[in-house]
């Protein structure tokens, strides 16, 4: 992985997307929404955060912001498979809403 973000993000980058994948089943998408924006501006070279993102803008139905925040997570580091699977998913025409919020959502 490319370990462009301080060691604690080490700890706190796998908590976010457990915490966000807990809130998310929840319904509760405004505190998601805080949370990513916090770990943007604290690791703004980490790919969780804009993966994160991105889930949030396509739960919302907003396609073109969830792309550019997958995009973007996997600009910031090719080998972050949550987001070029997420990407994949949305670009297929058999999509069926399944996130990689992290690498234990993969198959």
């Amino acid at each position: 992985m490319n370990q462009q973000y301080p060691a604690d993000g080490e700890m706190e980058l796998p908590a976010l997307c457990d915490s966000v994948r807990q809130l998310v089943r929840k319904g509760r998408i405004k505190e998601c929404w805080k949370l990513v924006v916090d770990a943007m501006s604290k690791y703004p070279h980490a790919p969780q955060p804009h993966n994160l993102m991105g889930v949030i803008f396509e739960m919302g139905n907003d396609h073109t912001a969830a792309m550019k925040h997958f995009r973007a997570a996997w600009s910031l580091d090719p080998t972050y498979t949550p987001a070029q699977h997420n990407l994949n998913n949305l670009a297929s025409f058999s999509f069926v809403g399944k996130y990689a919020f992290d690498e234990s959502d993969l198959p």
